[in-house]
């Protein structure tokens, strides 16, 4: 059992927060119970924030569900080098204690294999998410995802995970994208950047906005997702 080590407070120490490899079962209760999305998605690598011996916070990464997604980061020589930074959660409880998600983003990103190219979503249409996270730890900004649809599922789940009604259609939610490389080199980071096929941007600006992690409510509701009838 995970006991807490010393007292929470609002200041950052980096002597009682420190990042470990941990194993699926450690991941879900975070991902089940607080993230938004609450489903698992693919994970290859899982890495957990500690305060002392307490799990306090999570990171996943895992292969993109897109294969075009990954031909288009970098093309088809790199198309196998691309994961994708899937879940991140920190608990509530530590919300007050600032760069938290940073520290586990940054001493992950040193934990996982070189030479792969990382993408991550901050969806801003369905949750207002800006992805200031991102910029703290200098990632790439490089767009927004394309306008797409999905099959539409009136019990909120994502079409991969549930039964669906192949004869209508939901809007996908527009998300900022932004990329990372891991590298084992300052040369082989500048090829690889040289590779990279989307545009480098000026970060977003804005204010993230915060949910309720016991009763998340996207900013577009079930309600207003347009269906339509497939042709």
């Amino acid at each position: 059992m995970f006991q807490l080590f010393g007292k929470i407070d609002n200041k950052y120490n980096d002597d009682e927060y420190r990042v470990f490899p941990i194993k699926y079962n450690d991941v879900k209760p975070f991902i089940l119970n607080i993230h938004y999305a609450r489903r698992i998605p693919n994970i290859m690598y899982a890495y957990g924030l500690f305060h002392g011996i307490k799990l306090i916070g999570v990171i996943t990464y895992g292969m993109p569900p897109s294969p075009s997604l990954c031909v288009a980061v970098a093309g088809e020589e790199y198309k196998n080098n691309v994961l994708e930074l899937n879940r991140l959660v920190i608990s509530p409880e530590y919300s007050g204690v600032k760069n938290l998600a940073s520290r586990l983003i940054g001493q992950s990103l040193k934990l996982l294999p070189k030479n792969n190219y990382i993408v991550s979503y901050a969806d801003y249409e369905g949750w207002g998410h800006i992805g200031c996270v991102y910029q703290a730890t200098n990632w790439l900004y490089t767009g927004m995802s394309v306008k797409r649809t999905d099959a539409y599922c009136e019990n909120g789940q994502h079409p991969r995970h549930s039964d669906i009604d192949k004869s209508k259609r939901q809007n996908r939610t527009q998300k900022h994208r932004y990329i990372y490389i891991v590298a084992e080199s300052k040369r082989k980071k500048k090829e690889m950047l040289s590779l990279l096929t989307f545009p480098i941007l000026p970060y977003p600006k804005g204010d993230s906005r915060h949910y309720d992690t016991d009763n998340p409510i996207p900013l577009v509701s079930p309600e207003l997702i347009v269906k339509e009838d497939e042709e």
